[in-house]
């Protein structure tokens, strides 16, 4: 399998095996013109294997997004070709509008207000910040 490298973009590497294609959904990649590759099942020297999304373009990407989907994956931004930096990513304290509140009677649900949860332990739980549901 042959893929172009990148010469200006990023590179998102160590997303758990299966969750490239969420990661891809949920920063809206299929509405970039530039290229955007996915590979699924790649080998890794830490799991048995993970999921690589390039991006050949420098664009706004929002990491806490990345974070909360996958929080032991790195963003290396590539520019001239070249690795100048890798960001390890880290949970998000809050997390507004990523995720709905699943009780149907919380006020978020019920009023023009945003979805807010916030993070409540260091294991990744994510409560809704009016009624404490946990995100699923």
């Amino acid at each position: 399998m042959n893929i172009d490298s990148i010469e200006n973009g990023y590179v998102i590497d160590h997303i758990p095996a299966g969750k490239g294609m969420l990661v891809y959904d949920v920063l809206n990649l299929s509405e970039l013109s530039c290229q955007v590759a996915i590979i699924t099942n790649a080998k890794s020297q830490k799991n048995s294997s993970k999921d690589i999304i390039k991006i050949n373009e420098l664009i706004d990407i929002d990491l806490d997004l990345i974070a909360f989907i996958a929080p032991d994956a790195t963003v290396n931004i590539i520019k001239d070709s070249v690795r100048t930096e890798k960001k390890k990513l880290s949970l998000p304290k809050k997390l507004v509008n990523v995720v709905k509140c699943q009780n149907p009677r919380c006020i978020c649900n019920n009023e023009s207000i945003d979805h807010i949860f916030t993070l409540t332990d260091t294991k990744g739980t994510y409560r809704c910040l009016y009624c404490e549901t946990s995100a699923k």
